[in-house]
């Protein structure tokens, strides 16, 4: 959370409640989010880290609000965040540690894991096909998210087939 709002605020002073909103704009429903506590909890934390910097704005009628924007620091490291690409392979992947400690603990059976989790994959996919639907047709950068989670879910989809085959040709 920390970076995407020091993104955010790279635009221009902002509050708490304009970040969570844009995020929300920004990424539309399939995207988790975001907790307005949580985003002030990390604006807090950004500004004690010298990131951003906070200043009360008087409201007539309102209780004040604190508006953030960034320090040169804080620009500094967007522009870092923009630079380093993402290293992110799913090699510590819970399912498969499941499905490798199985047959040693005689507690559970691998290709029942395997059906377990295809359909849970495939009530993800489902799910994520009704978001795109009911999504603002405008709102491209939440069609690409929901377009690439389903593709990471179909890869997924096809890497269990290729685990289930394996598994059939070792017995």
């Amino acid at each position: 959370m920390r970076l995407p709002l020091l993104a955010l605020l790279a635009r221009g002073p902002a509050h708490g409640y304009e970040l969570k909103q844009d995020l929300e704009q920004l990424l539309g429903s399939a995207y988790p989010q975001p907790n307005v506590g949580q985003i002030y909890v990390t604006l807090g934390r950004l500004e004690k880290s010298g990131l951003i910097e906070g200043e009360e704005v008087e409201q007539a009628g309102r209780p004040n609000k604190k508006t953030y924007r960034l320090t040169d620091t804080g620009r500094e490291a967007v522009r870092d965040w923009f630079q380093k690409p993402e290293d992110e392979p799913r090699v510590r992947d819970e399912f498969f540690m499941k499905l490798a400690l199985a047959p040693q603990t005689g507690l559970a059976d691998q290709v029942a894991l395997i059906n377990k989790q295809r359909r849970q994959y495939l009530n993800t996919m489902r799910n994520l096909s009704k978001l795109a639907a009911a999504e603002d047709r405008d709102n491209r950068i939440a069609h690409l998210l929901i377009e690439g989670a389903m593709l990471h879910l179909q890869a997924d989809l096809d890497w269990l087939e290729r685990c289930q085959e394996e598994l059939e040709e070792l017995e």
